[in-house]
């Protein structure tokens, strides 16, 4: 409400939260709703099991056939495990023209790759690697050799684990690289489902969130998403 945002300010911060709590308790959300925007996330994101097992519990049907959701998992899966070379294959097999159209997605992938064979140690290899497939992408794109240039750093350092970048060799840079190429398959596959709903709204809080801040307006702010921790306004 436009107005209450305005009368903000004229609050003292423990009655404006409760006031927000207040407001927010009246809201009332289906459990239909609810139900279908869990679906959503659990096939958007690929975890099959999950989403046969809530089918049989909540008695809701996906949008699209399980079965299809395989392909998305074993590509997934070998990023997740360092299987760069395997997931590259299998997005080829299933979509031979997806690496051609996205040059960044192709980057990611070989960056990966190159940041296992660091992993393993095998740094000529790794070299040779870099030089062969990257280096010229490095000379088209100052973002890409920015990018290049931090995974080649790791070499510098005895115990890259302790080095600056890594953040590289971290388990949620492989996951990363899995969610981008699984959000490009989507986004071929089903222009409309590239991203589930709740990223989609966790997305959008962020974002108004921000817009708040910067209009300096004083509210209740959500610190944590994952628990939905709110903390009073200044």
């Amino acid at each position: 409400d436009h107005r209450d945002l305005h009368s903000f300010p004229t609050r003292r911060s423990s009655d404006l939260l409760a006031s927000w709590m207040d407001e927010m308790g009246k809201v009332q959300i289906p459990r239909q709703t609810l139900n279908t925007l869990v679906m959503n996330y659990l096939v958007t994101e690929g975890f099959k099991e999950a989403a046969e097992r809530f089918e049989e519990e909540a008695g809701i049907k996906a949008d699209i056939e399980l079965s299809l959701l395989d392909n998305r998992i074993n590509i997934r899966d070998a990023i997740q495990t360092g299987r760069i070379d395997q997931a590259i294959s299998l997005l080829n097999d299933l979509h031979p023209t997806i690496l051609d159209e996205n040059r960044f997605l192709l980057f990611h992938l070989q960056q990966q790759k190159l940041i296992e064979l660091i992993r393993e140690q095998r740094v000529e290899e790794a070299l040779e690697f870099a030089g062969s497939h990257l280096a010229e992408r490095g000379e088209e794109d100052t973002q890409i050799l920015q990018e290049l240039e931090r995974t080649l750093a790791l070499l510098a350092f005895e115990d890259p684990f302790s080095s600056p970048f890594a953040d590289l060799l971290a388990t949620s840079h492989r996951q990363q690289v899995a969610s981008e190429v699984n959000e490009a398959i989507l986004k071929m596959e089903h222009a409309d489902f590239a991203q589930s709903k709740l990223a989609s709204s966790n997305k959008l809080l962020i974002w108004a969130q921000d817009e708040l801040d910067k209009k300096k307006v004083r509210y209740p702010h959500i610190t944590d998403l994952s628990s939905g921790r709110i903390q009073e306004p200044k």
